[in-house]
Protein backbone atom coordinates (compact mmCIF):
# COMPACT_ATOMS: atom_id res chain seq x y z
CA UNK A 1 0.00 0.00 0.00
CA UNK A 2 1.22 4.18 -0.89
CA UNK A 3 0.56 6.39 1.46
CA UNK A 4 -2.06 9.11 0.86
CA UNK A 5 -0.79 11.25 -1.54
CA UNK A 6 -2.12 14.19 0.27
CA UNK A 7 -1.32 13.69 3.93
CA UNK A 8 -0.05 10.58 6.02
CA UNK A 9 -0.34 6.99 6.04
CA UNK A 10 -3.30 4.79 5.77
CA UNK A 11 -6.47 6.89 4.41
CA UNK A 12 -8.50 4.67 6.57
CA UNK A 13 -6.99 6.02 9.76
CA UNK A 14 -7.59 9.49 9.68
CA UNK A 15 -10.28 10.74 11.78
CA UNK A 16 -12.04 13.99 12.34
CA UNK A 17 -11.27 15.98 14.90
CA UNK A 18 -13.47 15.92 18.55
CA UNK A 19 -15.67 19.10 18.50
CA UNK A 20 -14.32 19.53 21.51
CA UNK A 21 -10.88 20.14 19.97
CA UNK A 22 -12.28 22.10 17.25
CA UNK A 23 -13.47 24.28 19.69
CA UNK A 24 -10.68 24.94 22.11
CA UNK A 25 -8.61 25.46 18.40
CA UNK A 26 -11.18 28.27 17.60
CA UNK A 27 -11.13 29.95 20.83
CA UNK A 28 -7.68 29.74 21.92
CA UNK A 29 -5.80 30.41 18.15
CA UNK A 30 -8.07 31.86 16.35
CA UNK A 31 -8.49 28.71 14.15
CA UNK A 32 -11.36 29.08 11.03
CA UNK A 33 -12.55 26.35 9.11
CA UNK A 34 -11.36 25.87 5.67
CA UNK A 35 -13.17 27.89 3.08
CA UNK A 36 -13.05 24.94 0.53
CA UNK A 37 -12.04 21.27 0.35
CA UNK A 38 -8.48 20.32 -0.62
CA UNK A 39 -8.25 18.96 -4.26
CA UNK A 40 -8.64 15.59 -4.96
CA UNK A 41 -5.84 13.21 -6.92
CA UNK A 42 -7.70 13.78 -9.83
CA UNK A 43 -8.35 17.87 -10.21
CA UNK A 44 -4.20 17.86 -10.07
CA UNK A 45 -3.00 18.87 -13.25
CA UNK A 46 0.34 16.96 -13.71
CA UNK A 47 3.00 18.24 -16.36
CA UNK A 48 4.13 15.69 -19.32
CA UNK A 49 7.08 14.12 -18.20
CA UNK A 50 10.32 15.57 -19.48
CA UNK A 51 11.73 12.54 -20.50
CA UNK A 52 13.08 12.29 -24.07
CA UNK A 53 12.83 8.45 -25.68
CA UNK A 54 16.56 7.96 -25.89
CA UNK A 55 16.66 8.61 -22.07
CA UNK A 56 13.43 6.48 -21.63
CA UNK A 57 15.01 3.49 -23.40
CA UNK A 58 18.74 3.88 -21.54
CA UNK A 59 16.42 3.86 -17.97
CA UNK A 60 14.21 0.58 -19.39
CA UNK A 61 17.10 -0.83 -20.01
CA UNK A 62 18.36 -0.55 -16.34
CA UNK A 63 15.28 -1.64 -14.42
CA UNK A 64 12.87 -3.22 -17.30
CA UNK A 65 10.53 -1.30 -19.01
CA UNK A 66 7.53 -1.90 -16.73
CA UNK A 67 9.84 -0.43 -13.81
CA UNK A 68 10.18 3.16 -15.27
CA UNK A 69 6.80 4.56 -14.34
CA UNK A 70 5.61 7.96 -16.18
CA UNK A 71 1.55 7.29 -15.46
CA UNK A 72 0.08 10.79 -13.28
CA UNK A 73 -0.59 8.92 -9.96
CA UNK A 74 2.90 7.21 -9.59
CA UNK A 75 4.59 10.60 -9.99
CA UNK A 76 2.19 12.77 -7.65
CA UNK A 77 2.92 9.75 -5.09
CA UNK A 78 6.56 10.68 -5.45
CA UNK A 79 6.45 14.40 -5.14
CA UNK A 80 8.00 15.92 -2.22
CA UNK A 81 7.62 14.14 1.70
CA UNK A 82 5.74 15.06 4.19
CA UNK A 83 6.44 18.33 6.12
CA UNK A 84 3.55 20.22 6.62
CA UNK A 85 4.33 22.61 3.89
CA UNK A 86 5.12 19.77 1.61
CA UNK A 87 1.52 18.98 2.14
CA UNK A 88 -0.44 22.01 1.90
CA UNK A 89 1.62 23.12 -1.38
CA UNK A 90 0.30 19.26 -2.69
CA UNK A 91 -3.24 20.00 -1.63
CA UNK A 92 -3.31 23.21 -3.51
CA UNK A 93 -2.11 21.18 -6.71
CA UNK A 94 1.76 22.78 -6.53
CA UNK A 95 3.07 20.01 -8.34
CA UNK A 96 6.48 21.65 -9.32
CA UNK A 97 8.48 19.01 -7.59
CA UNK A 98 7.02 16.22 -9.31
CA UNK A 99 9.44 13.46 -10.99
CA UNK A 100 10.15 13.00 -14.87
CA UNK A 101 9.70 9.21 -13.78
CA UNK A 102 9.93 6.76 -11.24
CA UNK A 103 12.28 3.87 -11.42
CA UNK A 104 11.99 0.85 -9.20
CA UNK A 105 15.01 -1.16 -9.30
CA UNK A 106 16.03 -4.67 -7.81
CA UNK A 107 19.45 -5.03 -7.52
CA UNK A 108 22.52 -2.91 -6.66
CA UNK A 109 23.72 -3.72 -10.16
CA UNK A 110 20.26 -1.66 -11.46
CA UNK A 111 20.78 1.12 -9.40
CA UNK A 112 24.32 1.38 -11.01
CA UNK A 113 22.74 1.16 -14.44
CA UNK A 114 20.18 3.49 -13.59
CA UNK A 115 22.95 5.97 -12.42
CA UNK A 116 25.20 5.58 -15.62
CA UNK A 117 21.82 6.36 -17.54
CA UNK A 118 21.01 9.83 -15.69
CA UNK A 119 24.48 11.05 -16.12
CA UNK A 120 24.41 9.89 -19.93
CA UNK A 121 21.02 11.88 -20.49
CA UNK A 122 21.51 14.74 -17.54
CA UNK A 123 18.61 13.22 -15.35
CA UNK A 124 19.13 14.22 -11.79
CA UNK A 125 18.35 11.32 -9.27
CA UNK A 126 16.60 11.06 -5.88
CA UNK A 127 16.51 7.93 -3.37
CA UNK A 128 13.10 7.18 -2.79
CA UNK A 129 12.38 4.99 0.47
CA UNK A 130 9.06 5.38 2.48
CA UNK A 131 8.70 9.00 1.28
CA UNK A 132 8.28 9.97 5.08
CA UNK A 133 10.92 13.27 4.73
CA UNK A 134 9.93 16.69 6.69
CA UNK A 135 12.95 18.36 5.94
CA UNK A 136 12.79 18.66 1.72
CA UNK A 137 14.65 15.52 1.52
CA UNK A 138 12.56 14.79 -1.64
CA UNK A 139 12.46 17.68 -3.51
CA UNK A 140 16.10 18.67 -5.16
CA UNK A 141 16.92 22.16 -5.97
CA UNK A 142 15.25 22.61 -9.68
CA UNK A 143 18.19 22.51 -12.34
CA UNK A 144 17.20 19.53 -14.21
CA UNK A 145 14.64 16.69 -14.79
CA UNK A 146 15.04 14.07 -12.24
CA UNK A 147 13.77 10.79 -11.72
CA UNK A 148 12.80 9.36 -8.36
CA UNK A 149 14.27 5.99 -7.64
CA UNK A 150 11.72 3.89 -5.78
CA UNK A 151 13.68 0.89 -3.84
CA UNK A 152 10.73 -0.90 -2.83
CA UNK A 153 11.14 -3.94 -4.70
CA UNK A 154 14.46 -4.13 -3.12
CA UNK A 155 13.02 -5.34 0.15
CA UNK A 156 14.53 -8.83 1.55
CA UNK A 157 16.44 -9.86 4.35
CA UNK A 158 19.38 -11.51 2.52
CA UNK A 159 21.22 -13.03 5.81
CA UNK A 160 20.91 -13.36 9.58
CA UNK A 161 23.71 -14.78 11.69
CA UNK A 162 22.61 -15.83 15.11
CA UNK A 163 25.85 -15.98 16.71
CA UNK A 164 26.56 -12.76 15.83
CA UNK A 165 23.70 -11.80 16.03
CA UNK A 166 23.36 -9.32 13.06
CA UNK A 167 21.13 -9.26 9.84
CA UNK A 168 21.64 -7.77 6.65
CA UNK A 169 18.91 -5.69 5.30
CA UNK A 170 17.98 -4.46 1.68
CA UNK A 171 16.89 -0.61 1.66
CA UNK A 172 13.88 -0.84 0.36
CA UNK A 173 12.27 -2.94 3.44
CA UNK A 174 9.53 -1.46 5.32
CA UNK A 175 10.49 -0.82 9.21
CA UNK A 176 7.05 -3.38 9.77
CA UNK A 177 8.06 -6.27 7.40
CA UNK A 178 11.68 -5.95 8.71
CA UNK A 179 10.41 -6.65 12.35
CA UNK A 180 8.28 -9.21 10.90
CA UNK A 181 11.23 -11.44 9.27
CA UNK A 182 13.74 -10.82 12.47
CA UNK A 183 11.05 -11.97 14.37
CA UNK A 184 10.28 -15.42 12.34
CA UNK A 185 13.89 -15.85 13.95
CA UNK A 186 13.56 -14.89 17.62
CA UNK A 187 15.23 -11.11 16.60
CA UNK A 188 13.85 -7.70 16.67
CA UNK A 189 15.80 -4.40 15.45
CA UNK A 190 14.28 -2.75 18.14
CA UNK A 191 14.06 0.59 15.72
CA UNK A 192 10.61 2.38 16.37
CA UNK A 193 10.51 6.07 15.81
CA UNK A 194 7.13 7.54 14.70
CA UNK A 195 7.95 7.03 10.90
CA UNK A 196 7.78 3.34 11.83
CA UNK A 197 4.82 2.07 9.78
CA UNK A 198 5.77 3.75 6.70
CA UNK A 199 9.59 4.56 6.71
CA UNK A 200 13.00 2.13 5.42
CA UNK A 201 15.85 0.55 6.18
CA UNK A 202 17.75 2.49 3.71
CA UNK A 203 16.36 5.67 4.95
CA UNK A 204 17.28 5.38 8.48
CA UNK A 205 20.61 4.71 8.05
CA UNK A 206 20.62 7.95 4.99
CA UNK A 207 19.60 10.17 7.66
CA UNK A 208 20.51 8.63 10.93
CA UNK A 209 17.08 7.94 12.43
CA UNK A 210 16.49 7.79 16.39
CA UNK A 211 13.80 5.47 17.79
CA UNK A 212 11.57 5.76 20.25
CA UNK A 213 13.24 2.96 22.29
CA UNK A 214 16.81 4.73 21.84
CA UNK A 215 17.64 4.88 25.36
CA UNK A 216 17.96 1.06 25.45
CA UNK A 217 18.72 0.23 21.93
CA UNK A 218 20.33 3.14 20.84
CA UNK A 219 20.19 5.01 17.81
CA UNK A 220 20.29 3.27 13.98
CA UNK A 221 23.60 4.67 13.39
CA UNK A 222 24.60 2.75 16.09
CA UNK A 223 23.31 -0.45 14.89
CA UNK A 224 24.90 0.06 11.50
CA UNK A 225 27.72 -2.23 11.37
CA UNK A 226 28.52 -2.07 7.57
CA UNK A 227 26.69 -0.77 4.21
CA UNK A 228 26.86 -1.20 0.52
CA UNK A 229 26.87 2.24 -1.21
CA UNK A 230 25.65 2.53 -4.86
CA UNK A 231 28.18 5.49 -6.37
CA UNK A 232 28.43 6.98 -9.88
CA UNK A 233 31.78 6.29 -9.38
CA UNK A 234 31.31 2.57 -8.43
CA UNK A 235 30.75 0.62 -5.21
CA UNK A 236 31.90 1.48 -1.80
CA UNK A 237 31.70 -0.97 1.19
CA UNK A 238 31.97 0.02 4.29
CA UNK A 239 32.81 -1.79 7.70
CA UNK A 240 34.20 -5.58 7.73
CA UNK A 241 34.15 -5.72 11.29
CA UNK A 242 32.69 -4.62 14.21
CA UNK A 243 34.60 -2.04 15.61
CA UNK A 244 38.48 -1.35 13.55
CA UNK A 245 41.03 0.56 14.38
CA UNK A 246 42.05 1.04 10.22
CA UNK A 247 41.52 4.49 9.52
CA UNK A 248 38.42 7.20 9.61
CA UNK A 249 35.59 4.90 9.67
CA UNK A 250 33.84 5.32 6.16
CA UNK A 251 30.53 4.39 7.65
CA UNK A 252 29.79 7.41 9.18
CA UNK A 253 30.35 9.23 5.77
CA UNK A 254 27.63 7.10 4.38
CA UNK A 255 25.53 7.38 7.63
CA UNK A 256 23.68 10.49 7.04
CA UNK A 257 24.71 11.60 3.94
CA UNK A 258 20.88 11.17 2.45
CA UNK A 259 21.21 10.18 -0.80
CA UNK A 260 23.85 12.82 -1.72
CA UNK A 261 26.99 10.87 -2.01
CA UNK A 262 25.38 7.19 -3.46
CA UNK A 263 22.20 5.10 -2.84
CA UNK A 264 22.50 2.72 -0.28
CA UNK A 265 21.75 -0.95 -1.81
CA UNK A 266 22.24 -3.27 2.01
CA UNK A 267 22.45 -2.45 5.55
CA UNK A 268 23.97 -5.01 8.28
CA UNK A 269 22.67 -4.30 11.38
CA UNK A 270 22.79 -5.22 14.83
CA UNK A 271 20.21 -7.52 16.51
CA UNK A 272 19.09 -8.55 19.32
CA UNK A 273 16.27 -11.21 21.15
CA UNK A 274 12.38 -10.48 21.02
CA UNK A 275 12.16 -9.07 24.81
CA UNK A 276 10.31 -11.20 26.94
CA UNK A 277 8.44 -8.26 28.64
CA UNK A 278 7.86 -5.15 27.84
CA UNK A 279 6.33 -2.56 30.36
CA UNK A 280 5.69 1.03 29.73
CA UNK A 281 4.48 3.21 32.76
CA UNK A 282 3.74 6.86 33.63
CA UNK A 283 5.10 9.31 36.39
CA UNK A 284 4.33 12.88 36.90
CA UNK A 285 6.26 15.72 37.78
CA UNK A 286 5.94 19.31 38.63
CA UNK A 287 7.69 21.08 36.59
CA UNK A 288 9.93 20.58 33.07
CA UNK A 289 13.18 21.37 34.63
CA UNK A 290 12.33 18.89 37.54
CA UNK A 291 11.60 15.56 34.90
CA UNK A 292 14.70 17.14 32.95
CA UNK A 293 16.87 16.33 36.08
CA UNK A 294 15.33 13.17 36.82
CA UNK A 295 15.83 12.04 32.81
CA UNK A 296 19.46 12.76 33.73
CA UNK A 297 19.86 11.08 36.61
CA UNK A 298 19.04 8.17 34.45
CA UNK A 299 20.76 8.79 31.52
CA UNK A 300 23.85 9.22 33.64
CA UNK A 301 23.65 6.72 36.40
CA UNK A 302 21.35 4.47 35.58
CA UNK A 303 19.24 1.94 35.47
CA UNK A 304 19.00 3.33 32.30
CA UNK A 305 15.08 2.57 31.09
CA UNK A 306 14.22 1.26 27.18
CA UNK A 307 12.11 4.00 26.55
CA UNK A 308 12.65 7.20 28.44
CA UNK A 309 10.66 11.07 27.38
CA UNK A 310 8.86 13.58 29.13
CA UNK A 311 6.50 15.86 28.13
CA UNK A 312 6.35 19.87 29.41
CA UNK A 313 3.35 21.43 31.07
CA UNK A 314 2.08 22.35 28.08
CA UNK A 315 1.63 18.89 25.88
CA UNK A 316 1.13 17.26 29.24
CA UNK A 317 -2.36 19.27 29.81
CA UNK A 318 -3.36 19.49 25.55
CA UNK A 319 -2.84 15.98 26.00
CA UNK A 320 -0.81 15.30 22.85
CA UNK A 321 2.17 12.75 24.94
CA UNK A 322 -0.91 10.70 24.24
CA UNK A 323 -2.42 11.67 20.59
CA UNK A 324 -5.18 9.33 20.63
CA UNK A 325 -6.19 10.56 23.58
CA UNK A 326 -6.59 14.23 22.62
CA UNK A 327 -10.21 15.68 23.51
CA UNK A 328 -11.18 12.68 25.83
CA UNK A 329 -11.29 15.82 28.76
CA UNK A 330 -8.28 16.51 31.06
CA UNK A 331 -7.03 13.94 33.59
CA UNK A 332 -5.27 13.89 37.03
CA UNK A 333 -2.57 13.15 35.15
CA UNK A 334 -2.75 16.58 32.98
CA UNK A 335 -1.23 18.64 35.79
CA UNK A 336 2.59 19.17 35.67
CA UNK A 337 4.62 17.21 33.11
CA UNK A 338 4.32 13.79 32.08
CA UNK A 339 7.19 11.22 31.85
CA UNK A 340 6.81 7.72 29.63
CA UNK A 341 9.17 5.14 31.28
CA UNK A 342 9.41 1.65 29.52
CA UNK A 343 11.47 -1.26 30.02
CA UNK A 344 12.29 -3.79 28.10
CA UNK A 345 13.96 -7.64 28.36
CA UNK A 346 13.34 -10.44 30.47
CA UNK A 347 11.14 -10.42 33.40
CA UNK A 348 13.66 -10.95 35.98
CA UNK A 349 16.06 -8.28 34.54
CA UNK A 350 12.84 -5.98 33.92
CA UNK A 351 11.79 -6.22 37.35
CA UNK A 352 15.10 -5.08 38.40
CA UNK A 353 15.24 -2.11 36.12
CA UNK A 354 12.33 -1.13 36.91
CA UNK A 355 12.47 -1.17 40.49
CA UNK A 356 15.85 0.62 40.48
CA UNK A 357 14.69 3.62 37.91
CA UNK A 358 11.45 3.73 40.89
CA UNK A 359 13.79 4.96 42.55
CA UNK A 360 15.73 7.35 41.15
CA UNK A 361 12.64 8.85 40.15
CA UNK A 362 11.00 8.89 43.43
CA UNK A 363 13.69 10.36 44.64
CA UNK A 364 13.87 12.88 41.87
CA UNK A 365 10.11 14.57 42.87
CA UNK A 366 8.32 11.97 40.83
CA UNK A 367 4.77 10.50 41.72
CA UNK A 368 4.09 7.22 39.88
CA UNK A 369 0.38 7.05 37.70
CA UNK A 370 0.87 3.54 37.07
CA UNK A 371 0.62 1.45 33.41
CA UNK A 372 -2.35 2.90 32.11
CA UNK A 373 -0.57 6.12 30.94
CA UNK A 374 2.20 4.04 29.36
CA UNK A 375 -0.25 1.81 28.10
CA UNK A 376 -1.68 4.70 25.78
CA UNK A 377 1.12 6.01 25.05
CA UNK A 378 2.67 2.85 23.51
CA UNK A 379 -1.34 2.22 21.43
CA UNK A 380 -1.43 5.59 20.00
CA UNK A 381 2.67 6.17 19.15
CA UNK A 382 2.00 6.55 15.88
CA UNK A 383 -0.94 8.36 15.59
CA UNK A 384 0.80 12.26 15.73
CA UNK A 385 1.03 12.60 11.64
CA UNK A 386 -2.80 11.25 11.66
CA UNK A 387 -3.59 14.38 13.93
CA UNK A 388 -1.62 16.26 11.90
CA UNK A 389 -3.49 15.77 9.41
CA UNK A 390 -6.75 16.43 10.84
CA UNK A 391 -5.52 19.76 12.10
CA UNK A 392 -4.91 20.80 8.69
CA UNK A 393 -8.34 19.76 7.52
CA UNK A 394 -10.05 21.76 10.64
CA UNK A 395 -7.97 24.60 9.00
CA UNK A 396 -4.90 24.56 12.04
CA UNK A 397 -1.10 24.98 11.22
CA UNK A 398 0.43 21.89 12.81
CA UNK A 399 4.43 21.36 12.32
CA UNK A 400 7.36 20.00 14.47
CA UNK A 401 11.29 20.64 14.74
CA UNK A 402 13.88 18.86 16.95
CA UNK A 403 17.33 19.73 18.41
CA UNK A 404 19.57 18.22 20.96
CA UNK A 405 22.06 19.77 22.95
CA UNK A 406 24.14 19.11 26.32
CA UNK A 407 22.14 18.82 29.62
CA UNK A 408 24.01 22.29 30.80
CA UNK A 409 22.57 23.93 27.36
CA UNK A 410 19.20 22.44 27.29
CA UNK A 411 16.83 24.87 29.65
CA UNK A 412 18.27 27.88 27.62
CA UNK A 413 18.07 26.03 24.22
CA UNK A 414 13.95 25.26 25.37
CA UNK A 415 13.21 28.69 26.16
CA UNK A 416 15.29 29.90 22.88
CA UNK A 417 13.09 27.97 20.54
CA UNK A 418 9.73 28.48 22.25
CA UNK A 419 10.48 32.56 22.22
CA UNK A 420 11.55 32.35 18.52
CA UNK A 421 8.39 30.60 18.03
CA UNK A 422 6.01 32.14 19.74
CA UNK A 423 7.14 35.87 18.92
CA UNK A 424 7.50 35.14 15.11
CA UNK A 425 3.94 33.52 14.47
CA UNK A 426 2.23 36.10 17.27
CA UNK A 427 4.16 39.12 14.92
CA UNK A 428 2.21 36.75 11.96
CA UNK A 429 -0.79 37.17 13.34
CA UNK A 430 -0.92 33.86 14.21
CA UNK A 431 -0.40 33.61 17.97
CA UNK A 432 0.62 29.24 18.45
CA UNK A 433 0.78 26.95 20.39
CA UNK A 434 4.16 26.01 21.06
CA UNK A 435 4.57 22.16 23.16
CA UNK A 436 7.83 20.44 23.69
CA UNK A 437 9.20 16.91 24.97
CA UNK A 438 12.29 15.40 25.45
CA UNK A 439 12.54 12.21 22.96
CA UNK A 440 16.01 10.77 23.51
CA UNK A 441 18.25 10.70 25.97
CA UNK A 442 22.04 10.52 26.59
CA UNK A 443 24.59 10.50 28.91
CA UNK A 444 25.72 13.97 28.03
CA UNK A 445 22.83 15.49 26.69
CA UNK A 446 19.06 15.04 25.14
CA UNK A 447 16.62 16.12 22.02
CA UNK A 448 13.75 18.52 22.38
CA UNK A 449 11.02 17.82 20.38
CA UNK A 450 8.73 20.75 19.47
CA UNK A 451 5.09 20.60 17.96
CA UNK A 452 3.24 24.13 16.74
CA UNK A 453 -0.02 24.57 16.46
CA UNK A 454 -1.74 28.00 15.08
CA UNK A 455 -4.00 29.05 13.00
CA UNK A 456 -3.18 29.28 9.40
CA UNK A 457 -3.85 32.40 8.10
CA UNK A 458 -3.88 33.74 5.17
CA UNK A 459 -0.30 32.56 4.00
CA UNK A 460 0.12 29.34 6.09
CA UNK A 461 3.66 28.11 4.39
CA UNK A 462 5.06 31.86 4.52
CA UNK A 463 4.11 32.34 7.99
CA UNK A 464 6.05 28.59 8.68
CA UNK A 465 9.37 29.39 6.94
CA UNK A 466 9.27 32.68 9.01
CA UNK A 467 9.30 31.28 11.78
CA UNK A 468 10.85 28.14 10.77
CA UNK A 469 13.88 30.21 9.95
CA UNK A 470 13.38 32.07 13.30
CA UNK A 471 13.87 28.86 15.46
CA UNK A 472 16.90 27.38 13.37
CA UNK A 473 18.49 30.92 14.75
CA UNK A 474 17.73 30.76 17.94
CA UNK A 475 18.98 26.69 17.60
CA UNK A 476 22.25 27.81 16.74
CA UNK A 477 22.83 30.75 18.84
CA UNK A 478 21.66 28.36 21.93
CA UNK A 479 24.45 26.28 20.99
CA UNK A 480 22.14 23.09 19.42
CA UNK A 481 22.37 21.23 16.31
CA UNK A 482 20.12 21.93 13.91
CA UNK A 483 18.62 18.17 13.73
CA UNK A 484 18.52 15.74 15.89
CA UNK A 485 16.97 12.79 13.63
CA UNK A 486 15.18 14.55 11.23
CA UNK A 487 18.14 14.95 8.96
CA UNK A 488 19.23 18.21 6.55
CA UNK A 489 17.48 17.55 3.32
CA UNK A 490 17.25 21.36 1.73
CA UNK A 491 15.75 23.14 4.18
CA UNK A 492 18.42 22.97 6.86
CA UNK A 493 20.84 22.96 4.39
CA UNK A 494 22.03 26.40 5.51
CA UNK A 495 22.60 26.06 8.99
CA UNK A 496 23.92 22.92 8.39
CA UNK A 497 26.54 24.35 6.56
CA UNK A 498 26.91 26.97 9.46
CA UNK A 499 27.04 24.81 12.43
CA UNK A 500 29.85 22.50 10.77
CA UNK A 501 31.71 25.37 9.80
CA UNK A 502 33.71 25.97 6.21
CA UNK A 503 36.51 23.66 6.67
CA UNK A 504 34.51 20.86 7.32
CA UNK A 505 31.76 21.53 4.36
CA UNK A 506 35.05 21.87 1.96
CA UNK A 507 35.64 18.55 2.41
CA UNK A 508 32.13 16.69 2.06
CA UNK A 509 32.02 19.16 -0.81
CA UNK A 510 35.45 16.98 -2.10
CA UNK A 511 33.67 14.09 -1.53
CA UNK A 512 30.88 14.79 -3.01
CA UNK A 513 32.91 15.96 -6.21
CA UNK A 514 34.66 12.40 -5.99
CA UNK A 515 32.02 10.21 -6.39
CA UNK A 516 28.95 12.09 -8.03
CA UNK A 517 31.26 13.97 -10.09
CA UNK A 518 28.09 14.82 -12.61
CA UNK A 519 26.36 15.88 -9.28
CA UNK A 520 23.34 13.89 -10.59
CA UNK A 521 23.01 12.43 -6.86
CA UNK A 522 19.54 14.83 -4.96
CA UNK A 523 21.39 18.14 -6.06
CA UNK A 524 21.03 20.85 -3.57
CA UNK A 525 20.19 18.13 -0.42
CA UNK A 526 22.65 18.42 2.42
CA UNK A 527 24.85 20.41 0.02
CA UNK A 528 24.60 23.23 -2.53
CA UNK A 529 23.67 21.94 -5.85
CA UNK A 530 27.02 22.50 -8.28
CA UNK A 531 27.06 25.10 -11.11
Amino acid sequence: MDMLWSGWGDPARATPLPDSVTGLLRDLLGVKPRPQEPLALEDLTVPASPLDPAAHRALAAAVGEEHVRTDPETRIRHTRGKSTPDLLRIREGDLSDVPAAVLLPAEHDDVLAVMAACAEHGLALVPFGGGTSVVGGLAPDRGRPFVALDLRRMDRLTDLDPVSRTATLQPGLRAPQAEALLAEQGFTLGHFPQSYEWATIGGFAATRSSGQASAGYGRFDEMVLSLTLATPRGTLDTGRAPRSAAGPDLRQLVLGSEGAFGVITAVTVRIRPVPDTRVYEGWRFPSFAEGTAALRRLAQDGPRPTVLRLSDETETLIGLAQPDAIGAGVQESSAGCLAVVGHEGTAEDTAHRRAGAAAVLRAAGGTPLGEEPGRRWAGGRYSAPYLRDSLLDAGAFAETLETATFWSRVPELYAAVRDALTGTLTEAGTPPLVMCHISHVYENGASLYFTVVSAQGDDAVAHWTRAKHAANEAILAAGGTISHHHGVGTDHRDWYLREIGPVAAQALDAVKRHLDPAGLLSPGVLLPAGE
